[in-house]
């Protein structure tokens, strides 16, 4: 059977262009790889592909997306080590972001947070597949290191 790659980016309607850009760009740590002033922006965490996620201006009094509704709801940027994850997660403390979640999956653990239209995105480290555990349930159990107590003063 046939089948894709990868998934390759994902395309947001904002009613806040700029809002958005800016948080996807200083909270995040996207880049802009290229921009329609005024109508889209696309943005990647990667240095070699042309965007992970690109941003399109919706009517600035278009309504929100229903929470209990069909659709999105949330997307994942995969941290490259746990301890860059532990820091993205003090970075989003410092900087004061809405963290409405920690998600332990047992296999991996995520930080969760609203950008400025109301989009739930997961900041996750997944742990490398030959520490999974054999035979049953792949995300049972608990991830085995925590994102606070792992913390030490000045080390990450």
């Amino acid at each position: 059977m046939l089948k894709p790659k990868q998934l390759g980016h994902l395309v947001l309607r904002v009613r806040d262009l700029d809002a958005c850009e800016k948080f996807y760009s200083e909270i995040l740590g996207l880049h802009v790889t290229n921009k329609r002033p005024g109508q889209m922006v696309f943005m990647s965490a990667s240095e070699t592909t042309s965007h992970e996620l690109a941003l399109i201006a919706a009517a600035p009094d278009a309504p929100v997306p229903d929470k209990g509704g069909v659709g999105l709801y949330h997307f994942a940027w995969e941290m490259q080590s746990f301890e860059d994850l532990q820091q993205m997660y003090l970075e989003l403390k410092q900087k004061e972001v809405n963290i409405v979640g920690i998600g332990d999956h047992g296999i991996s653990i995520g930080v969760y947070v609203l950008d400025p239209e109301g989009n739930e995105i997961e900041m996750f480290y997944e742990l490398p597949q030959k520490d999974w555990p054999s035979g049953g349930e792949i995300f049972d159990g608990k991830f085995p290191r925590s994102l606070e107590k792992d913390v030490v003063e000045g080390s990450v």
